[in-house]
């Protein structure tokens, strides 16, 4: 096959696996916001759906792991198609059964499928991805799973919170996923490996990505599973309510590029420890200061986001500067454990902060969180300073599964370069 065909195959694969992931966030995105406001208009209590919350993001961290199992003994497009339809079939069962013990297993079976899915969908995207593009690649993913984050979102205003409809457009969305993966001819990628996760040593190579990562999973769980709760609380109609989501998604879009290139220039970590900082002061005043206007309180949302969404790839960009490139999937992999595992803590405990008067604990335990966050990270850099002469140029990534940081690897470095891990002491 010539150059021209090999790139015209990989833009076609690329170009169908994006479509795919558009459906898809966008049925998440939608469900996401509706879901929570469906519990409340239900009379579930904060604490309950926080626990839901909690279940979803339980479920996430084991699909992870037990996921790639189903891939390798049934294929990409074969466990695609499963999933999703087991996906939509879960999505539909919330309106008919809505009890909360039901509701609590079929979170945390969402939580798996949805994982399986971006297994899939990542692992492609590495396969069809190159030296030469792969930055292009994950850029584009980046930009369509927020851009249609947001339009997942804003579909809330279509119908009531307490119709049916909500979850079977979700279904519906989530459906439509599975055409551009089946009906156009692609190659499917090699099977996934797994990787051992080693949190000790993990800890070793990076304090400050460890404990960040975890942080900011419990941060940004509890705010993913009660913001909407929060803005209802709040009085907000739910048209307000998506454009109060959507405001902190393209915060975070918004900063991304900036933040990034200012860290790949300074310290990693004094951009960690100051937009740490921000989103506590920004978090405060969003939970507590009363704002008249309209505009005012979806500028500081915008502003919440574009300093708690970063955080992630911040973490993990750092984290990774000091991985061995042989390690570097290992390594995201744990980050990414340690992201889902505080996602899955920090709605249950966000949730003991709110009450029907105390819509802002939400925010208050978010900037707690924060501050723990900042407090860590300058007593990291005042402990030793490091030579940050040759660093990993920063790459903003999703937070849905491990498989999408084997992008980030460039198996045209010589083999040498990473194995040296500096003491310790100086992360």
């Amino acid at each position: 096959m010539t150059s021209a065909a090999t790139q015209a195959s990989s833009f076609k694969s690329i170009a169908s696996i994006l479509m795919c992931v558009g459906f898809l966030v966008a049925g998440n995105g939608l469900f996401q916001t509706v879901f929570p406001l469906r519990a409340d208009a239900e009379g579930f209590s904060v604490v309950l759906i926080g626990t839901l919350g909690t279940a979803y993001f339980a479920g996430f961290a084991m699909g992870c792991f037990w996921c790639p199992r189903i891939i390798r003994s049934s294929g990409h497009i074969q466990a695609f198609a499963g999933v999703a339809a087991i996906t939509t079939a879960l999505s539909l069962a919330f309106p008919i059964l809505p009890d909360p013990y039901v509701w609590a297993i079929l979170r945390f079976l969402h939580g798996i499928a949805f994982a399986a899915l971006f297994v899939v969908i990542e692992s492609w995207l590495n396969d069809r991805s190159d030296n030469d593009n792969r930055g292009r690649v994950l850029s584009a993913y980046i930009i369509v799973s927020n851009m249609l984050t947001i339009a997942g979102q804003l579909m809330i205003n279509l119908y009531a919170v307490e119709d049916d409809r909500p979850f079977i457009l979700v279904a519906m969305l989530i459906c439509l996923a599975i055409v551009p993966l089946t009906l156009v001819r692609v190659a499917t990628p090699t099977p996934i490996t797994t990787a051992k996760i080693d949190i000790r040593s993990l800890y070793h190579l990076s304090p400050v990505g460890l404990i960040g990562c975890f942080l900011v999973g419990a941060a940004e769980g509890a705010f993913w599973s009660l913001g909407p709760v929060f803005a209802q609380q709040r009085d907000f109609d739910v048209s307000d309510v998506a454009f109060l989501m959507a405001a902190f998604v393209l915060g975070g879009t918004l900063s991304q590029w900036p933040l990034g290139w200012l860290s790949d220039r300074v310290d990693r970590r004094y951009i960690i420890a100051a937009i740490a900082f921000g989103g506590v002061g920004t978090g405060i005043v969003i939970g507590y200061i009363d704002l008249a206007e309209d505009w005012a309180i979806f500028a500081i949302a915008v502003a919440h986001g574009a300093m708690m969404v970063p955080l992630y790839a911040m973490c993990l960009s750092h984290a990774n500067d000091y991985a061995p490139n042989s390690k570097m999937v290992e390594v995201s992999s744990g980050l990414l454990l340690a992201y889902s595992t505080g996602a899955a803590l920090g709605p249950l405990a966000a949730s003991l902060f709110m009450g029907p008067e105390r819509s802002g604990g939400l925010f208050a335990f978010i900037a707690l969180v924060l501050l723990v966050l900042a407090v860590f990270t300058s007593i990291r850099i005042a402990k030793r300073n490091r030579d940050y002469t040759e660093r990993a140029e920063f790459v903003p990534v999703p937070k849905t599964t491990a498989v999408v940081f084997s992008l980030e690897e460039d198996d045209e470095l010589p083999a040498d370069i990473g194995t040296a891990e500096p003491s310790p002491n100086l992360r």
